[in-house]
Parts: C-alpha cells; structure tokens; sequence
C-alpha cells in the first residue's frame, strides 16, 4: 500500500514495511521526522524519539496535531499515508531543481525508442554548429559534398557501419597473403629492349591492374550508398527535404 512513496523516500524496507507491528511502527515515525519532515527542532523531538514510554501515543497525537494531520490516531493507515504523503512533497520542495526535469520511466522509454526508430528527424538542419559538424566529418572520410546536410550525414552513417565499425575494421585489418604470379603468362604488348625493364614494366603493368580494381570497388560502394539514400522512403533528394 505504502511501498513507491516509501521507495520514492529511500525508505530502508519498502516492500516489508508493516504499520500494524507497534515498534515497527514507532521507528518508522521517528524516522519520518528525523529525516524527511523535520516539523520539530531537534532537541524537541526527544518524547518522539522515546518509543518504549507510555506516553509515545500521546507525543505522538500532539505531533498529529502540530504537523495538521486531518486524522485521528485510531486510523493508523490513512496517517501513515497522509505522513508519507507530506513527505513526498517536502522532499521534492527540498530537491525541487533535481526533479523538475525529470520524466516518468515509461515516458522516458516511448521517446527513446522513437528517436532510435529515426535518429535524424529531430535534428534542427539549418544550425550552423551542425552544419559545420556534418561538412567536417565529409571532408575527413572524403565524402562527395551534397547541398542537403542531412542527405550527406545518412552518407557518412552508412560508411561509418560499413567501413568503420568493429567488425570491418578487425577484417580489414587481417594480413593478406598475395598469390604466386607467373610473369610470364603476362604480355607486356611492347618490348624495351632489356629484360630487366620488361619484367619491372611487367610488374608495373599488374600493380596499376590492382589499383584500378581497388578504384572499381570503391566506385561500387559509393553507388551503393547513394541508392541507399535515395531508396529511402522518408527521403526527396529533389526536395532536399527528409519527411512527407
């Protein structure tokens, strides 16, 4: 019954708290006031704290009648939770900068799954911190600039998960083992006269062979990511827009 205000007030036992045990009971009063109320000074709270007097039910209903508890003293839940309710609030106006931007799990989860679900709808795209940002970042991964900033950060996000990410990086990052080549299944198509030149213009010849194919790979990857970018529903690159 009293369980999410008693956590809300770090109290010790929250889910085994009994108010119907008498010492139990008598504790948790003290504690309320020594920690969280405070209503008395300390050295008039020395009647409170004495929870092994006779007298405790009558400190205690004068202490009802000084905090303005509008119950009386036979009606032992609706005060713990009208005390704990007081509580709750002196707290908050004793932390009021601490929670005042604070949001409700649930809240909190709905909103980060819609921004995971699109990361950029919400980015403000004429900010020039952003702009600035997104042209730097292109220029560093030598990516083709676009005059949609937006258009060019899905860019580098889809280089940054296929090149950059763990993954890529440990199998790019493996040694590879280059094959045996027989040079003299390869024509030159020219002779220089000297067989030394030969085989150097040889070797020269399939070095340019194997830039050219490095070249075509990467002209295959750029073309991929533009047509990820405009196979995008959400995405009118003639609009230079994101967004219906």
């Amino acid at each position: 019954m009293f369980r999410r205000k008693l956590s809300a007030l770090d109290y010790h036992n929250p889910a085994g708290f009994n108010c119907r045990d008498e010492t139990e009971f008598r504790n948790f009063i003290v504690w309320l006031e020594d920690q969280k109320i405070r209503h008395y000074k300390i050295e008039d709270r020395g009647n409170l704290r004495n929870i092994h007097s006779d007298e405790w039910p009558k400190s205690f209903e004068k202490y009802m009648k000084d905090v303005n508890c509008p119950f009386k003293i036979q009606e032992r839940q609706e005060t713990v939770d009208w005390l704990l309710g007081l509580a709750v609030r002196l707290e908050y106006g004793d932390n009021a900068d601490k929670y005042k931007d604070s949001t409700p799990d649930g809240a909190k989860n709905a909103d980060n799954t819609a921004k995971n679900a699109e990361p950029l709808v919400n980015l403000d795209v004429n900010n020039p911190d952003f702009k600035a940002g997104v042209m730097a970042l292109a220029n560093l991964l030598q990516i083709q600039r676009h005059d949609d900033y937006l258009v060019m950060l899905k860019a580098i996000r889809i280089l940054v998960q296929e090149r950059l990410t763990q993954d890529a990086i440990a199998k790019a990052s493996q040694s590879k083992e280059g094959l045996p080549v027989a040079l003299e299944k390869h024509i030159l198509g020219f002779d220089t006269g000297d067989a030394v030149i030969n085989e150097a213009a040889q070797i020269l010849r399939l070095l340019h062979i194997e830039e050219l194919r490095e070249l075509q790979t990467k002209i295959n990857e750029a073309i991929v990511a533009v047509q990820a970018i405009i196979a995008d529903p959400k995405t009118d690159h003639r609009l230079g827009k994101v967004g219906r």
